[in-house]
């Protein structure tokens, strides 16, 4: 059972490769759509949340892209996640329910609450830094 939306799994994804392969310049969207096989129009609409939320800053041109706005430290999980909306509002259509009301929405709300605060101390350069020891750096 996945925990966290395919999208906000893409977004963390996209961070770490920006973090890890875009030191020098910025990353295209078409190069990471590549490396994440992916057409480039799903993963547009995340890149220009990141950079609404302040965590990419698009850089326009020829050889723009997308950069980190602040240090690889700065950045948690918990923040991407929030920028690609991955947090969805499900109570609006839950039937109602003493058992679900009273015992299973308060249970599930504080193992989120748990699942998040380990988010939001997980940072994008700690997961770069592993991803820098498998390798992950891309050529383009």
């Amino acid at each position: 059972m996945p925990l966290l939306s395919r999208k906000g799994l893409l977004a963390i994804a996209a961070v770490v490769d920006v973090a890890v392969n875009g030191r020098e310049r910025p990353i295209s969207a078409r190069a990471l759509a590549e490396r994440h096989d992916l057409p480039s129009r799903h993963l547009e609409p995340v890149l220009q949340a990141l950079v609404h939320e302040g965590i990419f800053q698009g850089v326009r041109g020829p050889r723009g892209g997308y950069q980190l706005s602040r240090e690889r430290k700065r950045i948690s999980v918990a923040d991407i996640l929030r920028a690609a909306g991955a947090a969805e509002d499900s109570e609006a259509a839950m039937p109602k329910s003493r058992i679900l009301g009273a015992v299973v929405l308060p249970g599930i709300a504080d193992a989120e609450k748990s699942f998040g605060a380990v988010l939001a101390r997980l940072t994008v350069d700690e997961l770069a830094r592993r991803a820098e020891t498998l390798g992950e750096r891309s050529a383009r």
